[in-house]
């Protein structure tokens, strides 16, 4: 069978219940409404056989294989679907060549289907670019992964991108619903009698994963024995075990969203910051150093000189971190974090490290004032390195001389705020402020 004429999507070898109840159409498809819901983009797109590249992104058992599949029976022109973890760049090419022969001669478009594009590597990525940019194939990714961290740009900017959301509990009871009723694609052949308990378990379970639902309700009913009238029985106890906990997914991707939502948790609840914080490290496996340091910096970002006292913690609990390891130490880190989150907040360090970025690209480059200069050899003065003031020589320690370059003028980088213990520090700013003018 040529592999430009064969659909996957028609064999009709498939034995897995999910695989068989894999809807045809898009009345039949469970969940995503706010892309192919009635009048949406997409769905008026497949209805037309008007699909263009697009990349389709979301957790696994979501719909993405589905809408290939669907989008597969609406087209007119071919469909050719590739993995992306055993296809070569030799199999790219031949589609591409197919591709151009069928636009050709017979005014065929072709379609692509890249299944798991993620694991995909840049030169096969690349190897696609052409064909798409010349509307040689209509390509179709679908990944689990962010797409911004691992589809080429280029290609990505030549498709439109539509995240499908994870399901939900009722879609997962929805689709068993549909396979238990179903004669002739489902279990509906069966004398089946299932416990209202024992689906609202699966669908528990299957954590918005349609395919693991269906899995799972399909070893239910063909590992249970019979009773004496032929029927099958799924309690709550069998389907205990035909399920388990999800593995937690924590590819890179998924790690750097929980250490970003544990530092946002830092500028606004402690509930949060220690949520993601030991599930990252006892869920994810995630290395409790990793979120040490975000916190010794967020320490500076985020709380600065409002709490001097946080990067103390902070600090002092990577000491202890590396003096008893884990899990002991998780009480020294779960202390530093909550004395982060419940000390007031600034971010006034952070915005005068901006400031001076910006005013040092202004610049270009910066003369040190004269009377800055060292003058700790034979010969300062005659070169002019002379007139600095000696602060605490002067009432309260301070008096005013310039301190930045020339071309800066009198600019204020670090505006001290109200907050904590820089108050008494915007204190002497004004103080300071005062006594200049």
């Amino acid at each position: 069978m040529d592999l430009f004429t064969y659909r996957e999507f028609d064999t009709p070898q498939r034995t897995l219940l999910a695989d068989r109840m894999r809807p045809e159409t898009l009345d039949e498809y469970i969940g995503q409404e706010h892309i192919v819901g009635p009048g949406k983009l997409l769905r008026r797109a497949i209805e037309g056989d008007q699909v263009s590249s697009i990349v389709l992104y979301g957790p696994p058992g979501c719909g993405k294989t589905t809408l290939a599949h669907i989008i597969s029976k609406r087209t007119a022109g071919e469909f050719v679907k590739l993995n992306a973890v055993d296809a070569s760049v030799k199999d790219v090419r031949e589609v591409i060549e197919q591709a151009r022969m069928n636009k050709s001669m017979y005014g065929r478009k072709t379609t692509l289907f890249l299944d798991e594009v993620h694991r995909f590597n840049s030169s096969r990525q690349d190897a696609l670019l052409p064909a798409v940019e010349q509307g040689l194939i209509v390509f179709i990714g679908a990944t689990t992964e962010n797409p911004f961290h691992y589809v080429n740009g280029a290609l990505l900017s030549r498709s439109t991108l539509f995240q499908l959301h994870k399901l939900t509990k009722r879609h997962a009871l929805e689709a068993m619903r549909r396979a238990l009723a179903d004669k002739d694609r489902g279990l509906g052949f069966m004398n089946l009698q299932v416990d209202e308990e024992a689906l609202d378990h699966i669908a528990s379970m299957a954590g918005g994963d349609i395919r693991r639902a269906l899995n799972a309700l399909e070893l239910a009913a063909v590992t249970t024995p019979s009773r004496p009238d032929g029927s099958v029985h799924i309690t709550l106890e069998v389907a205990q075990e035909s399920i388990r906990m999800p593995t937690v997914k924590a590819d890179e991707s998924t790690q750097y969203d929980v250490l970003s939502a544990f530092h946002k948790s830092v500028r606004g609840s402690s509930d949060a910051a220690l949520f993601w914080f030991l599930y990252a490290v006892e869920k994810l496996g995630m290395d409790p150093m990793v979120f040490i340091r975000r916190l010794i910096v967020a320490c500076s970002e985020d709380i600065g000189l409002a709490n001097p006292q946080a990067m103390v913690q902070a600090v002092t609990a990577m000491d202890a971190y590396h003096k008893i390891g884990w899990p002991e130490a998780k009480y020294n880190i779960a202390q530093a974090i909550l004395f982060a989150v419940e000390s007031p907040k600034s971010n006034a360090v952070a915005t005068a490290i901006g400031r001076v970025a910006d005013e040092i690209e202004r610049l270009g480059a910066a003369e040190v004032p004269l009377h800055l200069r060292d003058t700790h050899y034979r010969g300062a003065e005659q070169l002019g390195h002379v007139g600095y003031k000696y602060p605490h020589d002067y009432p309260g320690h301070y008096v005013k001389q310039q301190y930045l370059p020339d071309a800066s003028g009198e600019r204020t980088f670090y505006e001290a705020t109200e907050q904590g213990t820089e108050e008494r520090i915007r204190q002497n700013q004004q103080r300071r402020r005062k006594a200049d003018s």
